[in-house]
């Protein structure tokens, strides 16, 4: 089921939650991952199409799907991208930097390449594509400024930076990216992240003296 965390006018951005898996580097974990529907009652982005397809489709109805966008190409974010994208007829998006991941899942490229200030127009809104590399080379947030909103996939969460450690990833350019590019953002920026609960740029920008380096990243 569809939560709507944020709107203006007619336009809502909803969370849906699925879970599966992640893996990588040999090891497998269980994950609920959040996917975020951005529009109106006409169209829609859907953002991190994740696990499975049946629920987001649910909670596209019969709106025509903008576009169909990845904050990074880790398996738990895309599994179901292809099967949202075949079912409603939109292009797939995805930074270029993450291919290397991507195709790991599928054997058939994203359709178009996302780059740092691409916009996307849908409904009263547009998402901004903030490139943030550090969780993997080519993660990408999507601010939508009317909503005061920015979905940060795995890049910032709730207590700080999202993990690094594993293959392709690096603790000093996750934080380089907080730092320089969505601590940049209003204090009051709602941060929508892709596992867990929310929070706020203020909130993340006030408590970094207390982040720590992950042992091994």
């Amino acid at each position: 089921m569809a939560e709507v965390v944020a709107g203006q006018g007619d336009t809502k951005l909803e969370r849906v939650v699925t879970s599966g898996t992640f893996s990588l580097d040999g090891g497998t974990w269980d994950v609920d991952n959040n996917v975020w529907i951005v529009g109106d009652d006409a169209q829609c982005i859907v953002v991190d199409a994740a696990h499975t397809a049946a629920p987001i489709l649910e909670a596209i109805g019969d709106r025509k799907v903008v576009a169909v966008l990845s904050t990074h190409g880790h398996d738990d974010h895309i599994t179901a991208v292809r099967e949202v994208a075949q079912a409603t007829g939109a292009p797939t998006y995805l930074h270029p930097a993450d291919r290397m991941l991507w195709d790991r899942v599928h054997d058939v490229a994203p359709d178009r390449e996302l780059a740092d200030g691409d916009r996307f127009e849908v409904g009263e809104v547009h998402l901004e594509v903030i490139h943030t590399p550090g969780h993997s080379p080519g993660a990408v947030c999507f601010r939508i400024p009317e909503l005061g909103a920015v979905l940060t996939g795995d890049t910032l969460f709730q207590g700080g930076p999202g993990a690094t450690g594993r293959s392709f990833s690096s603790y000093d350019t996750i934080v380089d990216s907080i730092r320089t590019k969505l601590f940049a953002l209003p204090a009051d920026t709602v941060v929508f992240t892709g596992h867990g609960d929310s929070t706020t740029i203020g909130e993340e920008a006030a408590g970094q003296d207390g982040w720590e380096r992950p042992e091994g990243a």
